[in-house]
């Protein structure tokens, strides 16, 4: 990495809120120990360390996007474009056709939950 490339990093991440730079810096360690503890021909047959959810809790009054994106900082090390079609299905359920926000944060918190698992057992390729 480039000096200037360096500077841009730390530039950026002095203005993250301490909470997001806790998350770069998690994140960041999981990079490097999967890329240490995994040989290349065995990752995808291995499952890897992988840091817990920070979730916080639950707004009492949340609204479905609001959710997404409290669900996606918390769960930070997934591809959120694995989960697009579901969450897509999810939101236009609770705005097209009305169904409730509770049950639909609730069938939400479970894809995420269910994608970290598949992941953390290596089975999120």
């Amino acid at each position: 990495m480039g000096q200037k490339q360096q500077e841009k990093v730390i530039g950026v991440f002095e203005r993250l809120s301490p909470a997001d730079q806790s998350s770069v810096l998690s994140f960041a360690e999981f990079l490097l120990s999967r890329a240490a503890t995994v040989a290349p021909a065995l990752a995808s047959a291995v499952a890897v360390e992988m840091p817990e959810p920070e979730l916080g809790p639950r707004p009492q009054d949340e609204k479905v996007v609001a959710a997404i994106k409290r669900l996606s900082k918390a769960y930070y090390m997934l591809d959120k474009s694995k989960m697009l079609g579901v969450t897509s299905d999810l939101v236009t359920q609770h705005i097209l056709q009305g169904r409730e926000a509770m049950e639909v944060i609730d069938e939400l918190e479970q894809v995420f939950a269910d994608h970290y698992r598949q992941l953390k057992q290596g089975d999120g390729e």
